[in-house]
Order: structure tokens, then sequence, then C-alpha cells
């Protein structure tokens, strides 16, 4: 049965979140790895394998996503998008985590903008679902930040598991977009495993308008589960879609990496 749930993030919860964190374990190391996809691509990304991990993640940067990764672990671009300065967070959850970059065939611009709803991509992000399924038991979600819900709610529609992701998270969804398909224009009803849409109230970006995100949980009908958790607060500087701002969770790391962890892994 599908449950529909809007929640407001607390001060007193954030204590809790905060005192979590401080006790985590060490961090897994990072390693980087490339994972072939299609015949003759590969994926190039962070991994980090959490201690007894219950579950693992792929996330999925936004703007053009080409992180332009070196064999060294480097990254070009893309460093503080808040999925990949956060991936060591999901790590010491207890989540094996995979941070990739655009595909080797699309390793200049506009790398993976107008692609992030191509049966390519969706090729390439099943391979990398698979490659951690080789890797764990656990479910294998997929979290999309920004135009990363654009992939992430396009897999969602396309790829059920096992060959798809075991969960969904969208976090500053894009839930408008005159120059392609946004969020909400998606057959959502297709989606049928859980889904957490994490958003700021205070979101400034045209295309993640705080007062559109209610609708997009209710389009969620078929979702094993759902909920929109809000957020309020942080640093809010520079341009409003990008991540040093409330779009970007800024000032907030640790608080919603915590409660998304934990509504994922319940």
């Amino acid at each position: 049965m599908n449950t529909r749930r809007m929640t407001a993030w607390r001060p007193w919860l954030a204590a809790v979140v905060l005192g979590l964190a401080a006790t985590a374990q060490a961090q897994p190391a990072e390693t980087v790895v490339d994972v072939p996809t299609r015949p003759g691509v590969t994926v190039r990304a962070l991994y980090l394998e959490a201690p007894q991990a219950r579950a693992s993640v792929v996330l999925l940067a936004g703007g053009h996503g080409g992180l332009q990764l070196g064999s060294d672990g480097r990254i070009g671009w893309g460093g503080g998008n808040f999925l990949v300065r956060t991936r060591a967070r999901w790590a010491a959850a207890g989540l094996n985590v995979l941070v990739p970059d655009a595909p080797s065939d699309r390793q200049s611009p506009p790398f993976l903008s107008g692609q992030r709803q191509k049966p390519e991509h969706l090729a390439d992000v099943e391979a990398l679902v698979a490659w951690l399924r080789s890797r764990s038991t656990g479910p294998v979600w997929l979290a999309g930040t920004s135009r990363g819900t654009q992939s992430a709610g396009y897999v969602g529609t396309e790829l059920p598991p096992p060959r798809g992701p075991d969960g969904l998270v969208l976090t500053a969804t894009i839930l408008s977009d005159p120059q392609g398909r946004a969020v909400p224009a998606m057959p959502l009803d297709r989606i049928k495993v859980p889904v957490l849409l994490v958003h700021h109230r205070q979101d400034g970006c045209s295309h993640c308008a705080p007062d559109k995100a209610p609708a997009l949980l209710s389009a969620l009908s078929g979702a094993a589960r759902s909920e929109l958790l809000w957020f309020d607060g942080g640093i809010n500087r520079g341009d409003p879609c990008e991540a040093a701002g409330h779009h970007g969770f800024a000032g907030l790391d640790g608080a919603v990496v915590e409660a998304t962890t934990a509504w994922m892994l319940r």
C-alpha cells in the first residue's frame, strides 16, 4: 500500500543527527573504477565501500554531469555538487557509494546535457546498478540532485528491479524545464519502488519552485512508499541554481544525508 507524507525537518532532530554523525566510524577508502556499460564505452566512478553495508546507492550529480574524473580520483568539475561533496557521509551511514562521471564517449561539452533521457544513458545507469548488485546483497538505490533527478526519474520509469534500482531519492528535483522533460511530466505511475523527495523550502532555482513539490508527491501513486522531506535554513550564496545555496542544501549536509539515509534503510 502506497503512503505519501510531507515531513518538515525539526531542529531537535538535527541535534540527534549531528550526534550520530559525530560518532560515525572512520570513512571508507575511496577508489576509482571504470565500469563497462556499452560496447566500447566505460563510466569512470568514485567508489566507497562501507563496512557491513546495508544497501548501495548511485549518486548522480546535477548540471551537465561531466565530473572529469582523473585516474587518481581528482574531480575536474562538480566537486561542490551536493551529492558529490557528501559522498563520504552516505558511506558512513552504511551504504556502498558509486559516484559516476559522464561516460567515456561523452567526455567533452555538453557531456550529459540533453542526454539524460536517452537509451544510451539508460544503459549506462543500468550497468552501474548491476555493478553495485554484484558487490552486495542489499538493495541498490538511485539518487539524483537537480538535473540528476531527470536521470533518476527517467530510469525509475523505464527499469523496474532488478535491472533498475530498488528505490529512488530525488533532491532539489527539476519540476519545470522549458527545454526538456521535467520530472512531473514523466509517466510516474510506472514507478513502483519507494521514492523519497528532498526539497528546500527556500530553493530559489526557477526550475525547482518549492510550491510544485507537493503535486509531484501526489503523482507518485504507484510507489511502494513515498514522502516529501522539507528542509529550511542553511547557507545561501551565489547563483540560486547552483550548489552553494539553498538549492544545494548548503550548510545542511549532515542533516540532509542522515535523514535521507535513515528513510532509505528503515
